[in-house]
């Protein structure tokens, strides 16, 4: 009986490590390839358990998610002749583990094959566009060109090129001060012809608006001069109406008026004869002449 048990147990365990030499699990992310004496014999691509034969075939599991690849700072020469020290990176993911098994065979090796690749199309692209091309105008074409480039050689390994970006496009270290005084000199020349634009239109509305004051203060001076001579015109045709209704009146305005403007405080200085017509009020109300001596 004991024998029979040791029997049991020793089966029960080479049939755990059986089916546990056996079964393999791909997960979500990734994808497996199935080895026989090391040649490929066929791609899972569906997660979940899957099975295999023991000591006879071999599971390797490859990643399906995007990845990364970092590429080495290079210097480029653009069509314009101005040098740039570019920083890129491409993302890929495997999507056939057969052909990246038969030509890179594990993702370490993707550096060294792929990178290189990125960096030919880097040169190649941006080699036949200008500065201002590759840092403002025409990056995204420039990136989508590279990328495309990049993918088609991509292809034999298995791979595809989701995307190639550039982290960093700087001028070389020796050439940036240059570079900056030449744009500092164009944002002066840029500024320098806005505030002369500025001036002339300033000066232009400032003609403007003087030939305008001119044309309005002759208006009012010639209206003023129209409506002044109305008023003296009306005012001696009122003077003229009562000096023909009442003479003395009218003249004893008139000495009123003589009286004020000649004797005016502090500054009256009058050498005449005190029996002239021109005192002829102060000895007379009704201002009869004086006598003549």
């Amino acid at each position: 009986m004991r024998a029979f048990l040791l029997f049991l147990v020793i089966l029960l365990g080479a049939a755990a490590a059986a089916v546990y030499a056996s079964a393999f699990i791909v997960h979500q992310n990734e994808q497996a390839l199935v080895l026989e004496f090391g040649k490929p014999k066929r791609v899972v691509q569906q997660p979940g358990l899957h099975w295999k034969l023991p000591l006879v075939e071999t599971v390797d599991i490859f990643d399906k998610r995007i990845l990364d690849l970092d590429t080495q700072a290079q210097e480029v020469t653009a069509s314009d002749q101005k040098r740039l020290i570019v920083d890129a990176f491409a993302r890929y993911k495997i999507v056939d583990p057969l052909k990246f098994y038969q030509t890179l065979r594990f993702e370490g090796a993707v550096r060294s094959r792929l990178g290189p690749i990125v960096e030919s199309a880097l040169r190649r692209a941006l080699g036949a566009s200008t500065f201002q091309d590759v840092v403002r105008d025409k990056r995204e074409q420039l990136m989508k060109q590279i990328a495309n480039n990049v993918n088609e050689e991509g292809r034999d390994f298995g791979l595809e090129v989701v995307d190639v970006r550039i982290k960093r496009a700087d001028l070389p270290e020796q050439n940036q001060k240059s570079v900056f005084d030449r744009m500092r000199a164009e944002r002066q020349r840029e500024a320098a012809e806005v505030r002369a634009q500025g001036t002339g239109e300033a000066n232009r509305i400032r003609g403007t608006a003087d030939r305008e004051v001119t044309v309005i203060k002759a208006e009012a001076t010639r209206k003023g001069e129209e409506l002044r001579g109305q008023g003296e015109a009306e005012r001696n045709k009122i003077f003229a109406e009562a000096f023909g209704r009442d003479p003395d009146f009218f003249a004893f305005y008139r000495s009123m008026q003589a009286y004020e403007q000649g004797l005016k405080a502090g500054d009256t200085r009058l050498v005449i004869s005190p029996d002239t017509d021109f005192f002829r009020y102060f000895s007379d109300p009704l201002g009869a002449a004086a006598p003549k001596q």
